[in-house]
């Protein structure tokens, strides 16, 4: 009879200790998954933290008042050379800050109600140039509110407007206010094929030789010698800009960030306003680095 209750005993305390060591273990699961999370989210924090350091820089770097002093905005400029001076440890930082006046304002394609012409023959050679067919400007009027688009996805409301269509523009257009003229300053090669007489091999040349400090007004870019003859209307063309991109890209490990905000400059007081920020996926270039 008493070793049958030592047997029983000893089963209990066996059972206790089998059940004590089962709750351990799982405790110990736990704490790990605790661990392992917390882990992950003070990563992602030190990445964001990154991003927006990133983006501290460029924004200091449109305060500079260099953009007043010479009146115009080119790519000799501080903003448009500079690098950051931090680099992520065993990570990669990336900051670009693009003029939105380099790109084609669509905006600018009606004028109280009505079709600009000048805006919409450029706009025409753009979407030639992307393999665009024409698109219902009819409609883009129609879907277009007294003060012009303002997301790019407003598009998709016109006729023949997909997800490819949109893919295609998106890195060439912009969407800003009427008055905003095209910087010939800063205009890529195919901004600048869409202008009158503008051929291909023209545009690159005139890019390759274009004056580091830009052009001082739109009259002396079309009186400029090597687009003598060419026709070129100072119609829309600029050589300035109160709106930036700026692009910040982090790799840290596994971990990759896109930081896209658009910012809007006062000429007067050097405040910049940040009209949208935005967290998008990665790039597969940058994921496959």
């Amino acid at each position: 009879m008493i070793i049958r209750q030592r047997g029983v005993a000893l089963i209990s305390v066996l059972l206790i200790m089998s059940l004590a060591l089962l709750v351990t273990a799982g405790m110990l699961r736990s704490h790990r998954l605790v661990l392992q999370i917390s882990a992950q989210q003070l990563h992602q924090m030190h990445v964001r933290q990154l991003g927006f350091s990133a983006e501290a820089w460029a924004l200091q770097l449109l305060r500079n008042p260099e953009l007043d002093e010479q009146k115009t905005v080119n790519l000799a400029q501080e903003w448009a050379r500079s690098k950051p001076p931090f680099e992520a440890q065993n990570g990669d930082i990336q900051v670009s800050i693009e003029d939105l006046a380099g790109r084609f304002n669509l905006n600018t394609l009606f004028n109280n109600g009505q079709i600009d012409q000048v805006t919409l023959e450029r706009w025409s050679r753009l979407l030639a140039q992307l393999k665009i067919p024409p698109l219902d400007l009819q409609a883009m009027q129609t879907s277009s509110p007294a003060g012009g688009l303002s997301e790019l996805s407003q598009l998709r409301l016109l006729p023949g407007v997909d997800g490819e269509v949109l893919r295609r523009l998106q890195p060439w257009i912009a969407l800003l206010p009427r008055d905003a003229s095209l910087n010939i300053n800063t205009a890529p090669a195919l901004l600048l094929m869409t202008l009158e007489g503008m051929t291909p091999s023209i545009a690159e040349v005139f890019v390759s030789q274009r004056p580091a400090q830009g052009y001082r007004s739109a009259q002396a870019f079309t009186q400029d010698p090597l687009l003598s003859g060419l026709g070129l209307s100072s119609h829309g063309l600029g050589v300035s800009s109160r709106w930036f991109r700026i692009t910040v890209q982090v790799a840290l490990g596994q971990s990759h960030l896109r930081l896209v905000t658009d910012v809007e400059r006062d000429l007067k007081s050097r405040q910049l306003t940040i009209v949208q920020r935005r967290l998008l996926a990665p790039l597969e270039s940058d994921i496959s680095r």
